[in-house]
């Protein structure tokens, strides 16, 4: 009697259907829930705190958290919640526009390097590796010595500090995608280069910087408010986070919430982007 091979259950899936279907966990899900918190606070901030950020109340200063003031009140009286609230869009924009900008340069560089010749690969190759011998917080207080202090400056600034981790993955990525036999087979059917780099390379090296991007706007809010919090960002009274935890650190013995809050509001971000990155990246992987 002929034994027949078993054949493979219904029931069973690929792994990459597998990593995709599964469920969130409860660390991911608080971190889902916690970004959506932020982008409601950066695009709507009047619904969650409708008081005025700017508003003094002198009798009111250095209040303790109550129910009228949930996070206390600053040296001036202003309401604490409302300027963390509606401190969040300055602090994600920054974070955000810088994370593009460092992305975009990164895209430059990782293209002229992994598609030019050898003298260009070797020459960006060698400024990448000068950028990265400075640590990227310095590296935006050098650029920010250059053009002068701001919150477009401090964008600007975190952009380019970020911009040569970019470059190197892209490069990396763009070099593999080349030498992959879907290109080989492609660039045999006599495809143009161009071709090739828009629908091939390029989609196919894109993936895992997304991926990276995600992580990178909670470093890019780290560091932009690092920049403030040196009064190299955005000028007080503004609402920013690292404007308020400089003003706060004065007062840090008689008013800790001053401190506090703000410095809370950029742990949150810094941790759930990398909590929902890392899902990405998990995800990612599973998919190859």
């Amino acid at each position: 009697m002929t034994v027949l091979p078993a054949l493979p259950s219904a029931v069973e899936e690929p792994r990459a259907s597998r990593t995709r279907r599964r469920p969130l966990s409860v660390v991911e899900a608080v971190a889902a829930v916690a970004l959506l918190v932020v982008i409601v606070a950066a695009v709507a901030p009047g619904l969650i705190a409708p008081r005025d950020p700017l508003a003094i109340a002198p009798t009111d200063a250095f209040a303790a958290p109550s129910w009228a003031h949930p996070f206390g009140t600053d040296d001036s009286g202003r309401d604490l919640f409302s300027r963390v609230v509606h401190g969040t869009s300055a602090s994600l924009l920054i974070g955000v526009a810088a994370t593009a900008i460092g992305v975009l340069l990164g895209l430059v560089l990782g293209i002229a390097a992994g598609i030019g010749t050898r003298v260009t690969d070797v020459a960006v190759s060698r400024l990448l590796e000068v950028l990265f011998a400075l640590p990227g917080l310095l590296l935006a207080l050098v650029i920010i010595a250059f053009v002068g202090p701001g919150p477009v400056p401090a964008t600007i600034a975190v952009g380019l500090a970020t911009a040569p981790g970019y470059a190197r993955i892209f490069r990396t990525q763009i070099r593999r995608v080349r030498s992959s036999e879907m290109v080989e087979a492609a660039r045999v059917l006599g495809r143009r280069p161009s071709v090739l780099l828009v629908r091939h390379v390029l989609p196919n090296a894109l993936a895992p910087v997304v991926v990276l991007a995600t992580l990178g706007v909670g470093q890019a809010v780290v560091w932009a408010s690092s920049l403030s919090y040196l009064g190299l960002g955005s000028p007080p009274p503004a609402p920013e986070w690292g404007a308020m935890l400089e003003a706060g650190r004065t007062y840090l013995g008689v008013a800790w919430w001053m401190t506090a809050f703000p410095g809370a509001a950029i742990v949150l971000v810094a941790a759930a982007t990398t909590v929902l990155g890392r899902r990405l990246s998990r995800r990612n992987r599973g998919m190859r």
